[in-house]
């Protein structure tokens, strides 16, 4: 997720488990508590999200040789994690990402910024519907209501199901209840890895999927589902900021980003080899509801939207919401009026566009590429005034930016060309 999307509580929450003092003579112990901490917040609540379940198929789509392109995104996120991190040690004032844009462009670029961060989570809520709507269709293939004349069912029916079910949350404001219900939404992504694990052992599936070493054609949708998988960015600050020692910042990102990468490869290639080149966009959508551990996953995965779409949204309204107060005194209608106008929207565009790998091809290629990859650098790079003179970082800097640039251009390219074919 992105610091936007970090809910006044839940950060809260964070900084309170991060800050720590050294009064007790038990500073080793503290400090641990602190880096175990951090780490369970940048590996489970905020980079592990919805994309991992893309994984398998973004393999599927480049052959076995795709690892090693997921391998050099992970390290070059690594990398403009850092650079972010001393963007925030250039200023002891910032303490979001939206000031470090600040810092580096002017107030113009934050608000740039801002918007960037509000259409990555418009996104992905939609991709929280689509995949309710999917794992609801798959459970539920042949439920149909007919009302009149009128035969509502399918995955368009399951949308509409499902936008139900969360318009209670998403009425809340405040939602210091939903901090811990996020935390078990991300929790969740945990169980749904370690069942589809258990299925290829011993649900009766196996590992004979015909797989391909390479497919070129494949690359620019795969490397596009790689980098969704990476849009935690813009949580540094707020992690980095909360942590009383700060010198641990690198080792704790380093143990994350290391820890993620064990469990996207895990998942990637286990699903490859499960399903081969029949792989679905999610994986557990293939995965049969007759066993105990596939099941276990299929229905974990329908509490994710659950969990997380209040959490997701809450950002996007309050800056609508903000704006329209400065007009109205009526609070809580426009509240309420803005928070159904936005679940509205947002389920009409799960169900005008239901392809969750073409939504994460697009966000992974233009939202995180932007607020992962180019952003970090062209602000350390401006901060710094490291582009002033020709050094290794520079060049490591200007290679990321190129890989940035050339995954956001044809990622963009091909996921939208999927979606238009498709539709």
């Amino acid at each position: 997720m992105i610091q936007s999307c970090f809910p006044s509580q839940l950060k809260t929450d964070v900084e309170s488990r991060l800050q720590c003092t050294d009064t007790t003579g038990t500073g080793f112990i503290r400090s641990c508590y602190i880096a175990i901490s951090a780490f369970l917040v940048l590996s489970v609540l905020v980079t592990l999200g919805i994309g991992i379940l893309t994984l398998p198929y973004a393999v599927a789509r480049s052959g076995w040789l795709a690892l090693i392109l997921l391998a050099i995104t992970a390290y070059m996120s690594f990398c403009t994690a850092i650079l972010l991190k001393r963007c925030m040690q250039a200023d002891p004032y910032i303490r979001s990402y939206q000031d470090i844009a600040e810092l580096a462009f002017g107030k113009e670029f934050r608000l740039i910024v801002h918007v960037l961060m509000n259409m990555e989570l418009y996104l992905v809520a939609v991709g929280l519907l689509i995949i309710e709507g999917d794992t609801l269709h798959k459970l539920f293939p042949n439920f149909v209501i007919n009302l009149g004349g009128l035969r509502l069912g399918g995955e368009l029916f399951s949308v509409v199901v499902t936008a139900l079910v969360i318009l209670p949350s998403a009425l809340l404001t405040d939602l210091g209840v939903l901090s811990y219900v996020f935390a078990m939404g991300a929790a969740a992504i945990i169980i749904i890895v370690v069942s589809i694990l258990f299925t290829g052992v011993s649900g009766g599936v196996g590992f004979d999927g015909k797989s391909q070493l390479l497919i070129m054609g494949g690359f620019p949708t795969s490397i596009a589902l790689f980098i969704a998988c990476f849009g935690g960015h813009p949580v540094v600050p707020t992690v980095y900021i909360s942590m009383k020692n700060k010198h641990q910042f690198t080792m704790v990102m380093l143990i994350s980003f290391l820890f993620n990468n064990v469990i996207y490869i895990s998942i990637a290639v286990v699903g490859y080899l499960m399903y081969g080149s029949d792989v679905q966009s999610q994986i557990t959508l293939n995965l049969p509801t007759r066993e105990l551990s596939s099941k276990l996953a299929i229905y974990t995965t329908l509490a994710i939207p659950v969990c997380r779409y209040a959490l997701v949204m809450t950002p996007v309204a309050s800056s609508i919401e903000t704006g329209l107060m400065n007009k109205n005194g009526d609070k809580r209608s426009i509240r309420l009026l803005t928070r159904i106008a936005l679940l509205i929207s947002v389920a009409v565009t799960a169900c005008i566009f239901p392809y969750f790998e073409s939504l994460m091809a697009v966000v992974g290629s233009i939202c995180v590429v932007l607020a992962s990859f180019l952003l970090p650098c062209c602000c350390y790079l401006k901060i710094s005034g490291t582009y002033r003179k020709w050094s290794f970082e520079l060049v490591g800097i200007i290679w990321i930016m190129i890989f940035g640039t050339v995954a956001g251009v044809v990622g963009t390219y091909a996921s939208i060309s999927d979606l238009v074919g498709k539709m």
